[in-house]
């Protein structure tokens, strides 16, 4: 266990599994009190039971984070039970590749809600939170493919862009506030849930086009997460870190 954020207090957005689990587990064990959100009511639960469990604080909790009412009760709930809010991680995607002549309004309004909207939402929730405690870190995921492009990918890369932007624009409006807004490009991570969408020759691919030889893994995007929701960052905002194991400087 570390201190680097002993006292603060953290939401994460699709925290159940994958990078989001990583990042609230790694935040825990830095001292955070954690709220780990994800669609299920039970998936949260029980990812917030396996930090308990390794000695950190976590509640979960059940939301739906396109629906701003929702996320906003998550939040509240977030900060009557810890009291206050000074990290939030906006993680949760839903995704779906495919041609772009096959791309429907159904799953426009469900990428763009989750991927998009819920990250405004989320920033304009949490801003005035953190104000009221002297300031915080916005961490919002963003994607490698934002900057390369990647067939069947039009809204995921679309929407990844979009959300480098925002974090810009958030960034120069929350400063004064003394809020950093930043976000994490990873490139492919080597999740249960890219192992089902991508096939082994895929992976393959992708690890011979990554100059260090791998994919990445969730505790690498964790430790990124970590550094810019710590002090080690205090002066880091409006920025997009790459972390891709040099895919997208090989490739530009």
């Amino acid at each position: 266990m570390g201190d680097r954020l002993a006292g603060r207090v953290a939401l994460v957005t699709g925290a159940s599994r994958g990078l989001g689990r990583a990042a609230a587990e790694l935040l825990a064990a830095e001292g955070c009190a954690v709220a780990v959100v994800d669609l299920k009511a039970h998936w949260a639960e029980s990812a917030a039971e396996a930090i308990g469990a390794a000695g950190g604080r976590a509640i979960g909790l059940g939301c739906d984070v396109s629906d701003r009412a929702a996320l906003q009760q998550a939040l509240e709930a977030t900060a009557r039970e810890f009291g206050r809010l000074d990290v939030l991680v906006n993680n949760a995607m839903w995704n779906r590749y495919e041609p772009i002549g096959a791309i429907s309004p159904a799953t426009m309004d469900r990428m763009l809600g989750v991927g998009f909207e819920a990250v405004v939402w989320g920033i304009q929730l949490a801003a005035p939170m953190m104000a009221a405690s002297g300031g915080g870190s916005i961490v919002n995921i963003a994607s490698v493919s934002a900057l390369l492009g990647i067939p069947n990918g039009l809204l995921y890369c679309g929407i990844k862009a979009a959300v480098t932007g925002l974090t810009r624009a958030a960034a120069a409006e929350l400063g004064p506030d003394g809020i950093r807004v930043n976000a994490i490009a990873p490139s492919t991570v080597d999740t249960e849930g890219v192992r089902s969408v991508v096939s082994g020759e895929g992976l393959q691919r992708r690890i011979a086009q990554t100059p260090l030889g791998r994919l990445g893994t969730t505790e690498d995007i964790a430790r990124a997460v970590r550094y810019l929701a710590c002090d080690d960052s205090s002066f880091v905002t409006g920025q997009l870190l790459t972390v891709d194991g040099g895919l997208a400087n090989s490739l530009s």
